[in-house]
Order: structure tokens, then sequence, then C-alpha cells
């Protein structure tokens, strides 16, 4: 076989073991989750973290524990989401340890967008470096699936899937490799839903046309 002309990482995060968070564990994350909001200068007045965060289920990546969260709530300037995601380290068989969480919100809501069939966030954890000067960002992907009968979720580069991953309780987490540079255009992921057999449901781009 030749060498292949666009050597990318593919698959870079563990899968899902834990699923989606819950009872002690998932309170732990939302103190960590909320002290994060309580950072941001620019959360409306009223907001605030709800006792119920939808938590999305974790991949591993970089020596860290990922797992995304979003939350809604009530504010002075009206309705608003807010989601991020908390991180921790965890070695085989011991306690997670080194917390850290990231927040932000927004008042563009799905229900507002029926145009929409993938509700999607997106953050960018890590770099990629390949050779001569070609690199990409390392992004936390998670969404929910805004048709019926979504059973898995790929991440695609020019048609490669570069990461893949079962929809649990309508809700997905994918790490995958974005905006790809020094292969000629750069090149940016698309997140596809399938349904159990195999057919596409949906697809969306990570940014805004």
């Amino acid at each position: 076989m030749p060498p292949d002309p666009r050597p990318i990482p593919r698959f870079i995060a563990d899968t899902t073991q834990e699923g989606i968070p819950h009872g002690r564990f998932a309170a732990r994350l939302r103190a960590e989750f909320a002290a994060a909001c309580e950072r941001l200068a620019e959360l409306p007045a009223g907001a605030a973290v709800p006792e119920e965060v939808d938590w999305f289920p974790e991949r591993r990546w970089g020596g860290r524990v990922w797992v995304p969260c979003s939350a809604r709530t009530e504010s002075e300037a009206g309705e608003l989401e807010l989601f991020g995601h908390v991180s921790y380290e965890q070695e085989e068989g011991g306690e997670p340890t080194g917390f850290r969480a990231a927040a932000d919100f927004t008042d563009v809501l799905a229900e507002d967008n029926p145009e929409w069939r993938i509700d999607l966030n997106d953050e960018v954890i890590g770099r990629w470096r390949g050779e001569n000067g070609r690199a990409g960002a390392v992004t936390l992907v998670w969404g929910r699936p805004l048709v019926r009968g979504a059973f898995a979720v790929t991440a695609e580069l020019d048609g490669l899937a570069v990461d893949q991953e079962v929809v649990t309780r309508e809700r997905f987490t994918l790490v995958a490799l974005d905006a790809l540079e020094g292969y000629g255009d750069e090149l940016y992921v698309e997140v596809k839903l399938w349904s159990r057999r195999g057919d596409e449901l949906a697809a969306e781009g990570l940014y805004a046309a």
C-alpha cells in the first residue's frame, strides 16, 4: 500500500466508557460547571445553573476525560442556554482529580431555528501538528439529533470519517480533528447522523454559512 497523501489522525479519543454521568458524580461536575458560569462577566443578570444539568457521554483524550453539558436558564435577557464542559484526570482504578471547567452561553436556541437538523456545540481542546506546517484543531463536539431515528453519529473531514459514536439518550459526544491546514483548501468537520440501517439522516457543519 503506498503512503497516505493525507496522514491525519483518526479515532483519537477513547470511546465513551461510563456514558452520561448521574448521581453524586453528576452533582460534583455540576458544581464545577456552575463555578465556571459564575466567572462569565457578560452573563445576563438572573441566569443561574439549574439543579439538573444535561450531561453528555464522556470521552478521554490527551490524558483527560472530557464531559460536555448544557442547561437552560431564565435571565433578565430572556431564556438562555448555558453550555460547556468539565474535564478531569483519572488514573486506571483511581479517583478523578484536577477538575477544570469551561462555560459559555447563547440566546440562539434550537426551537427558534426549525431548519436545524442537529443542535451542535463545540470547543477546541488541543492542537495536532503534522509535517511541513500541516496542522489541525482537536475539537470536542457535542449535540442532539433534531430528527427521529438517529442511532449513530460520525465526524467527517472531506468524506473521511475521523470519529464516530452511538447516540445515547438523544445525545452524543465526538472528539475530532477540525480546521485542517496545509492540504490545499482548509477542511472543516461535518457531523452526520445515521439510522440503525445505515441511512444518512442529517449533516451539519460546525460553522454557520
